[in-house]
């Protein structure tokens, strides 16, 4: 084995699909001080899924845990994650992983927030190939999750057919017309880009009334 992330997979796993651990929740938790140890829980719907075990000296964060692959056995792992911290504006620090990964011979390295289960060692997300959903939508998807985050931003229900919500309390009014154009001209967009990919589908009548209009 050449080292954490050898052997990286050659197809793009998605992030939502991997279990993470978040620097920054551990950091609210208070999981990342000096002598913290216990474990890491993942739940779905109120039941616990998966965990790890930690412990946390100055500059690392050390995972203990068990994984099979491949229906093998269950091969124990011991992980230690080095940490950094950079400062803040307003006085305090900002902690960080920096990627355990070996992949190809090089180390990684990188000083990320998130590292992923993507196989056997939690890595960094350049060290699995993995990608976000996001990155793999279409136009017409990408337009409509904008415009459903900023219609839930603004207190309201996502999808075209809701009303945008009224200006929040304390909102000044031209923030709240910006996000209110912003959402219709994402709305829009998603309507146009779908029109024109399946404009083959349409009659005569039909895509005269849409590229055609008098």
């Amino acid at each position: 084995m050449g080292g954490y992330g050898s052997g990286r997979s050659s197809y793009k796993q998605k992030a939502e699909h991997c279990r993470s651990l978040d620097v920054n929740r551990l950091h609210r938790a208070g999981s990342l001080q000096h002598g913290s140890q216990g474990s890491w829980v993942w739940s779905s719907e109120d039941a616990e899924v998966a965990r790890v075990g930690y412990k946390t000296d100055h500059s690392r964060f050390v995972l203990n845990y068990k994984v099979r692959q491949n229906r093998g056995d269950w091969e124990p792992i011991t992980q230690p994650i080095p940490l950094t911290y950079s400062s803040c504006h307003y006085g305090n620090q900002r902690p960080y992983f920096l990627c355990p990964g070996i992949v190809a011979g090089q180390h990684c390295g990188r000083r990320v927030g998130k590292l992923y289960s993507g196989g056997r060692y939690f890595l960094c997300r350049h060290c699995y190939n993995i990608s976000y959903a996001s990155q793999s939508e279409d136009r017409h998807n990408r337009m409509l999750r904008r415009a459903n985050k900023l219609r839930t931003a603004l207190g309201g229900e996502p999808g075209a057919a809701h009303w945008i919500a009224p200006k929040p309390k304390g909102m000044w009014e031209r923030t709240y017309q910006r996000k209110r154009l912003k959402i219709d001209w994402c709305e829009d967009q998603a309507n146009s880009w779908f029109i024109e990919k399946y404009a083959h589908l349409l009659g005569t009548e039909e895509r005269a009334m849409f590229f055609d209009p008098e």
